[in-house]
């Protein structure tokens, strides 16, 4: 059915919003966790456990809704790449990221998804970008450069430390932007989504597991509360409930304006900063987060489908 010049835009409906809200509260919220996570344990082991519990909790919710875990080779293919790409290159990339920088300046470098979101799903997926969608990509990402700026002047690594961190942090993007992109192709949607986010998940956390011995050695746990609750959160809240509802939004959308949940979960991650670690917001701070503000706005006011 086309829509009619009345016709709400496919992106501002409430089966759209409401995830899109969710899962960007919910990833505005991590940077905080994970930064606490890379204190004692090893990166891969702290990402490894947080996927075992996701992929637990995803199959656990799968057999509630009786989905089936039969897939055919090329099933068992596309949950691999979903695996390798996003939970294990991606959160290995991010999470050594958080060394080298402040978790807010990977959180702004992160919101640069769209840029390839939007390049990959023009040349995959033949989606359209229309004006209103450009013109709000260019506001958003003045307001992302402007936090660029701002958090590149205020971290306290220095300009070796500052490069390394942006460099992993932009793998974490491109590998990201892959699974994203495989995630709102056709074929995609011939597998159930939940079996298959579990599939992937678990694959996600063998690897991480295998990458994380080879690397530091046998399992490292921390029995501190603070870190059990943030695996926990992290796993089921920001992977279990979050990657679901993302995926679904960009099957509706598109990845490009999927990834406007990037430009908006720095300015949320500053905002909880403010709360939690004392965080001082400077004019190009305000201005960068008010453009984005804007820019997400206008994208997803565009009454153009993205297909």
């Amino acid at each position: 059915m086309t829509p009619g010049p009345t016709d709400p835009p496919q992106s501002t409906r409430a089966a759209v919003l409401i995830p899109f809200g969710i899962v960007t509260l919910i990833w505005g919220s991590t940077w905080l966790v994970i930064r606490d996570q890379i204190a004692v344990v090893p990166p891969s082991w702290s990402i490894s456990y947080r996927f075992l519990v996701a992929g637990i909790a995803m199959a656990i919710y799968a057999g509630i809704k009786r989905e089936s875990f039969k897939f055919d080779a090329r099933g068992y293919a596309f949950a691999a790449v979903i695996g390798v790409a996003l939970f294990t290159f991606n959160f290995n990339f991010v999470y050594r990221a958080e060394h080298y920088v402040t978790s807010g300046l990977v959180a702004v470098v992160f919101a640069l998804l769209l840029v390839p979101n939007a390049i990959f799903g023009r040349i995959f997926l033949k989606q359209r970008l229309g004006r209103q969608l450009m013109v709000g990509c260019a506001v958003a990402m003045a307001g992302v450069a402007l936090l660029f700026v701002n958090e590149a002047r205020v971290d306290p690594h220095g300009p070796r430390s500052a490069t390394i961190g942006i460099v992993l942090t932009l793998c974490g993007v491109m590998a990201a932007s892959v699974a994203n992109v495989i995630q709102g192709s056709a074929f995609a949607k011939r597998y159930p989504m939940a079996p298959t986010l579990a599939m992937a998940m678990l694959i996600g956390a063998s690897l991480d597991a295998a990458f994380a011995w080879a690397t530091t050695g046998p399992p490292v746990f921390e029995p501190r509360f603070g870190y059990v609750a943030g695996i926990l959160y992290l796993g089921v809240f920001a992977s279990a409930l979050a990657f679901p509802l993302y995926f679904n939004v960009i099957r509706a959308i598109g990845p490009a304006k999927a990834a406007y949940s990037g430009v908006i979960v720095p300015v949320i991650a500053m905002l909880l900063s403010t709360i939690f670690e004392r965080y001082h917001w400077s004019t190009l701070a305000v201005a960068g987060a008010i453009l984005s503000g804007i820019g997400l706005v206008i994208a997803l006011s565009a009454r153009r489908p993205a297909r």
